[in-house]
Parts: structure tokens; sequence; C-alpha cells
């Protein structure tokens, strides 16, 4: 992913506080932002949606939060931005875990819940996709600008329940709008 940082503690540091800052504001516009590369630091979000920093897991769910809210995805690599710097992370699946999900009643919407408290509703912007097998599904959600969460398999079980067969007999989950596959 390129070069490590010399001192990946301050860089963290700032990183945490540029979050603060920003998310003071509403979310922050990482998505605007284009700062030069200063390295990889030593965080791991793993596939069960916990983040670790230098191989111990960061405890306090505001600090993950802080982080998860400058977490921008380029290609295949995914970075924590500021205005100013930008450094590399390691995700081994999806950053983010989808674990709950209600419908309203009214309209049939699927809204999500992720781990760091994201709210997603499915449709047209945020599509749900299941990747992998039929014997072992891996669906996820697309939560915002190419980053996605997991749907944990109890969230994923209860969809299953929500959904009807379409024309070809596989069972699709309808929400704001668009139809999803929840098969390979």
């Amino acid at each position: 992913m390129g070069r490590k940082t010399d001192n990946p503690v301050s860089i963290a540091d700032g990183l945490a506080q540029a979050a603060t800052l920003a998310s003071k504001k509403g979310p922050p516009p990482v998505h605007l932002w284009n700062p030069p590369f200063c390295g990889d630091i030593d965080m791991e979000i793993r596939a069960d949606g916990t983040w670790f920093y230098q191989g111990t897991p960061i405890g306090r769910p505001a600090m993950v939060r802080l982080f998860a809210s400058i977490l921008k995805r380029e290609g295949d690599a995914h970075f924590l931005v500021t205005p100013v710097e930008k450094v590399g992370i390691r995700v081994v699946d999806a950053p983010f875990l989808a674990v709950d999900a209600d419908v309203d009643p009214s309209t049939g919407a699927v809204t999500f819940t992720t781990n760091v408290g994201d709210t997603v509703t499915a449709g047209v912007d945020n599509s749900v996709t299941v990747r992998g097998s039929a014997d072992a599904p891996r669906p996820y959600l697309h939560v915002r600008r190419g980053l996605e969460a997991l749907i944990d398999r109890k969230t994923f079980y209860r969809l299953a329940e929500l959904a009807t067969p379409d024309d070809s007999c596989r069972l699709v989950l309808h929400s704001d709008g668009a139809i999803f596959p929840l098969e390979p």
C-alpha cells in the first residue's frame, strides 16, 4: 500500500482531532478531500467489524465512529483522510457491519443500522448485493461512496423472511423502489 509513516501515534491522534472537529459540523465531506498520501499506519478493520490499531482493538466506540467518519475508498484501497493528510489502512472484508434492519410498515423501505451507528435505507443509491455461493452467501449493503457493510447473519435471515420470489423463483427484497436478489 505504500510506505509506513514515521510516527503513527501522532498521525492517529491528529486524525482523531480532525475527525472530532469535522463531526461537529455534520458528516465530513471526505469525497471532496484529496490531500497528499502520508503513508500507511498500522490500523486494520477485521472481517467482524472490529477496528485494531497497532495490533490492539480500539475499545472506545466513539473513537471508532470518528475514524469511520473519515474513511475513504479509492479503488480497492482504504484511507483515513483529513483536508491535509491521507493515510492507508487495511480492511479485511468490508469496513462496516450491518447489525440490524427495520422495515417501515407504510413504505416497505428497509433501513439498516451499522456497527458504527450509521443508518442506511436500501434503495437505488444504497444497494444490497450478495456475493459468494448459494451455500455460503456474503450479503453486503452499500453505505456511502463505495464503502460497504457486510450484513450479519441474523439480519440476513430476517431479510430472507421478508423476501418474495420473483418470476424466476429467486428470492428478492423490495426496498425504497428497488429490488435486490438475495442469492449470489
